[in-house]
């Protein structure tokens, strides 16, 4: 009894999918994008996504050689206990800074293909 019951409910699963499938593929409407591509939100977007991108990899050297000269200095100022945490927070903006600058660089990269 459960069993085609559920057998009933699989069978109008099917039909239904099936039939969306079906509506789906023979009611096309064609869309035309050509409009979005030249608006000036896209173009707008792209321009200050290179812009960003590129003030990154600019800047972010620059304040991570910053930071590194300043936890230099805290280093050593510090006792043994304390330069370990120094160090940590050296290595810490290294791969910050090589990380910042390889984001940035791979998503102007990929603008630039787009533009």
């Amino acid at each position: 009894m459960k069993f085609k019951k559920l057998k009933n409910k699989m069978t109008q699963l099917v039909k239904v999918i099936l039939g969306t499938g079906i509506v789906m593929l023979t009611s096309s409407v064609p869309v035309m994008a050509d409009t979005v591509q030249d608006s000036k939100l896209v173009k707008g977007t792209e321009n200050l996504i290179q812009d960003v991108t590129t003030w990154l990899m600019v800047l972010a050297p620059i304040v991570g050689v910053l930071l590194i000269i300043y936890f230099f200095i805290r280093r050593s100022a510090a006792d043994e206990i304390d330069q370990k945490k120094w160090n940590n927070r050296i290595v810490t903006v290294i791969v910050s800074v090589i990380g910042a600058v390889l984001a940035s660089a791979t998503l102007n990269l990929i603008i630039g293909y787009y533009v």
